[in-house]
């Protein structure tokens, strides 16, 4: 008999009997969005939560990416990497802007800062890094090259939900962060997102921005989008948020026993964590590599053969696509780095309700290749 599936994440969702009464409280009110009760509560349970000032709660990451370039009022190009999910870019075309891509961090796979300047040209009027898989970017360097050329910086923040460096939360960095909540991601919402803003007038405009603009009843400031947060959504937020502790608690072990189980295997590697003072585990990857009895794609199709799938990510790489692999920055000599990883990254199954037997049967495959 085949073995049960298992995925590389599934989204943690609490017992149904306890979103129930979220559920009634929203039929009761009969206020289904538009910045209802449960969406405020979430806005603040988040700021509290998180360590932040302001937020301003969106329907998706995607929306709030183009919203976030819109309320900088960002032009011209936009350093980003490669190595990430095609939202990243996606949200520049979005906005008319241009991608130019650098290669990332041997380690960290993070945008690398001493490739940024040179991609610097008299367009280049921000900077979009991610803290890919949580880890969070050299977030000092960064900001002191946007400073030396009057850039603004957005942080695509969707896999550091909880991260914090030394300092505090990695969601303060930059001119505004933003965050994913979809099904997928440490903390959901269903689908959602969020932009982390540095004050209230920000924030006010973030807010306006999402709702075609308005400011009252018949005023309009802006050509905003429609990006708000159900009110089912944000309950759901709201109960999810309350399991967090044992939510990070429990990838922490997953995390912990991949890692000693897999240090003494040739040809895997885990990537270090980049020195969090608080780490999500939101992924777990590992790199291929050529000692390893079988490629990244052979690994991938033995694990599929035993009903687990692990994936690819960031494969290929957003500069591989169509849309962007005419543009020069695109070019693989260009990226070495990146291209390398996207060639080698397989992403393991980690997920609260991974059992110890579940991760065992992974760990024996990839042991065993």
């Amino acid at each position: 008999m085949k073995s049960k599936p298992i995925f590389v994440t599934q989204p943690y969702v609490p017992p149904l009997e306890d979103f129930i009464p979220y559920l009634e409280k929203i039929w009761d009110s009969k206020i289904l969005t538009n910045g209802g009760p449960f969406h405020q509560q979430l806005e603040q349970a988040l700021c509290d939560y998180l360590g932040v000032n302001h937020l301003a709660l969106f329907s998706n990451g995607t929306l709030a990416l183009v919203t976030a370039l819109q309320a900088l009022r960002v032009t011209g190009e936009v350093i980003t990497t490669p190595y990430s999910f095609v939202a990243t870019a996606h949200s520049l075309l979005w906005h008319n802007c241009k991608p130019v891509f650098v290669d990332v961090e041997p380690d960290t796979l993070n945008l690398d800062p001493a490739r940024i300047e040179a991609a610097i040209t008299p367009q280049t009027t921000a900077i979009m890094p991610v803290h890919c898989y949580g880890n969070p970017c050299d977030t000092a360097a960064i900001q002191k090259i946007a400073d030396n050329y009057n850039l603004r910086v957005i942080y695509d923040a969707a896999h550091a939900f909880g991260v914090q460096d030394a300092g505090g939360s990695v969601l303060r960095h930059g001119d505004l962060s933003v965050l994913s909540f979809h099904a997928t991601k440490v903390f959901n919402t269903f689908e959602g997102g969020a932009i982390v803003c540095p004050d209230a007038k920000t924030k006010q405009r973030i807010d306006h921005l999402k709702n075609f603009g308005f400011v009252d009843e018949v005023t309009v400031v802006a050509p905003g989008i429609n990006a708000k947060m159900s009110e089912i959504n944000a309950a759901f937020g709201l109960l999810q948020l309350k399991h967090m502790p044992q939510v990070m608690q429990r990838r922490a072990e997953i995390d912990a026993l991949y890692r000693d189980k897999l240090q003494g295997v040739q040809g895997i590697h885990c990537l270090p964590q980049a020195g969090q003072a608080v780490a999500n585990h939101s992924y777990f990857p590992v790199l291929v590599q050529p000692d390893y009895p079988l490629s990244r794609d052979g690994l991938y199709q033995k694990l599929k053969d035993h009903n687990i799938f692990a994936r690819r990510y960031f494969y290929p790489l957003i500069s591989d696509f169509p849309m962007y692999r005419g543009m020069p920055s695109a070019h693989r000599g260009n990226l070495p780095v990146a291209t390398a990883a996207a060639q080698r990254v397989l992403c393991l199954p980690i997920y609260p309700a991974l059992t110890p037997e579940d991760q065992q049967r992974v760990i024996d495959i990839v042991q065993g290749a």
